[in-house]
């Protein structure tokens, strides 16, 4: 039995029609984890005994002729700073090593309430901090299309598990372009979701003003079926704002809409193949009809900066609750350690280079003297970003611009030039800065073993239309 390439809407007619179990699916899987993953390192950790469990009961159900969701006994992977109760949740970090969920993220309560299979816990850059899925502190995981190189951060793991065939699909987190941005080195689909449209009680917390969960998958349909899962209202997260989704019939609804070109997207610098691919797909595009318009994003250019302002300050905040009391204990630091000895063994020893340098740079932005320099100006440019978007799109209902500017870098090329590393989340930052939903979809199909780097494309949509930027995708795949 051969389960590979399958997609969500594939996987659930195959149950439905008895040619394979939720059970022989789900073993499936795990041969390839375990066939596959020495070499890529998507996975931190495994859940066979409860993934088979829950197999058997979707299988189960399906003999009982009662009808189960498109998403029941899907094998699924789950990024590790989301939680599952009673599994260990790391973050990727060894401050973390020992933490044992006490519940479920909201995405992961309502994922089971689908009967979706949870494989296992992906691997990610130290607190979601990074784009390459190289900072993580157990191991470094590698692109399946070539192993020399990175599969994109901070939701690597993930995105790598999605492209080798090692889950049907998965969740990330993205706060500048982590689900996005490893999907477009991965050739798979990463949805980004407005702000505000999942929850996000039981992701671990980096920057509050703009994580998001949301899922990777082979397809836009996929995504959809994921996105339509695990959104919508949550008592937990007051953030959360509760709209109606459907994505638009096909062509209709869609072939009316109008994308933006942001001319700054559209630069010197742009890697030659990533240029031809959003070529690629814009051709595509106009063939069906769809009409293009030249925009403008003029304080675009400040996206980065700001972001690395705004995050780090977010971050020394949440990261502060890791002071070796309230979570597990670092085993260094002595049982009759002070106060003190405690906050600075632990923390010393618990975080990675990347927390500690945003941690340091957070609290010197938001220090006293420096708040009003750099922060307060930082969201103030922010909300400039904000308006260039609210102009464009009452001339446009989307945007196109390139996932990345290169393909998949090396592994090692950037890890000692932090500033070339945050320069890797350029076309994303934007986007994430102004709460928007975005997508990132390869620009063909991608087979690992071809030799070829993927190339991705991005479309950004307005505030909650993630209808409009689905169905646009979907578009694009079906021609």
């Amino acid at each position: 039995m051969n389960l590979k390439n399958l997609t969500i809407k594939k996987f659930h007619e195959g149950l439905i029609e008895k040619k394979f179990s939720a059970k022989e699916a789900t073993e499936f899987f795990f041969k390839r984890i375990e066939e596959q993953d020495g070499e890529i390192g998507a996975y931190l950790s495994l859940a066979k005994d409860e993934a088979l469990k829950g197999a058997a009961e979707t299988d189960k159900l399906i003999t009982e002729g009662r009808q189960v969701s498109v998403l029941a006994g899907a094998p699924l992977a789950i990024k590790d700073n989301i939680l599952i109760e009673g599994r260990v949740t790391t973050a990727a970090s060894k401050i973390l090593e020992k933490y044992e969920s006490s519940y479920d993220a909201t995405v992961v309560r309502k994922l089971k309430s689908e009967l979706a299979i949870f494989l296992g816990k992906t691997n990610l850059d130290e607190f979601a901090m990074g784009a390459s899925t190289e900072n993580s502190a157990f191991q470094k995981t590698k692109n399946p299309h070539d192993t020399t190189r990175v599969p994109g951060g901070s939701s690597g793991g993930s995105a790598a598990a999605v492209a080798a065939d090692m889950a049907l699909a998965a969740l990330g987190t993205d706060t500048n372009g982590s689900i996005r941005q490893p999907a477009g080195f991965c050739g798979v689909v990463g949805l980004k979701p407005t702000y505000g449209a999942v929850s996000r009680h039981g992701a671990i917390a980096l920057g509050s003003s703009l994580d998001q969960i949301g899922p990777l998958t082979k397809t836009v349909e996929d995504a959809s079926i994921i996105f339509q899962a695990i959104r919508g209202k949550d008592e937990f997260d007051a953030t959360v704002v509760d709209r109606p989704f459907k994505i638009p019939d096909l062509p209709e609804g869609v072939t009316d809409l109008k994308i933006g070109i942001p001319k700054e997207y559209f630069i010197e610098g742009i890697d030659s193949l990533v240029e031809k691919g959003i070529g690629e797909a814009m051709k595509k595009f106009r063939n069906l009809k769809i009409q293009f318009k030249e925009v403008s994003l003029p304080h675009t250019k400040y996206a980065i900066s700001v972001y690395y302002i705004i995050l780090p300050a977010e971050a020394s905040t949440n990261l502060a609750r890791y002071d070796g009391i309230r979570y597990a204990r670092i085993p260094s630091v002595p049982e009759n350690a002070n106060l003190r000895e405690i906050y600075l063994k632990d923390k010393g020893a618990g975080f990675g280079p990347e927390p500690k340098r945003r941690i340091l740079l957070g609290t010197f932005v938001l220090s006293a003297g420096y708040y009003d320099a750099y922060y307060s100006k930082a969201q103030k440019v922010r909300t400039l970003i904000k308006e260039d978007f609210d102009k464009v799109f009452e001339e446009v209902d989307a945007l196109i611009t390139p996932t990345t500017p290169t393909p998949a870098f090396k592994l090692g090329e950037k890890s000692n030039d932090p500033l070339s590393m945050y320069l890797a989340d350029v076309f994303t930052s934007p986007s994430s800065l102004a709460g928007l939903p975005a997508i990132s979809i390869p620009v063909k199909n991608y087979e690992v073993g071809s030799g070829e780097l993927p190339v991705g494309f991005q479309l950004i949509g307005r505030h909650f239309h993630e209808a409009d930027i689905l169905g646009l995708g979907k578009l694009y795949e079906k021609n």
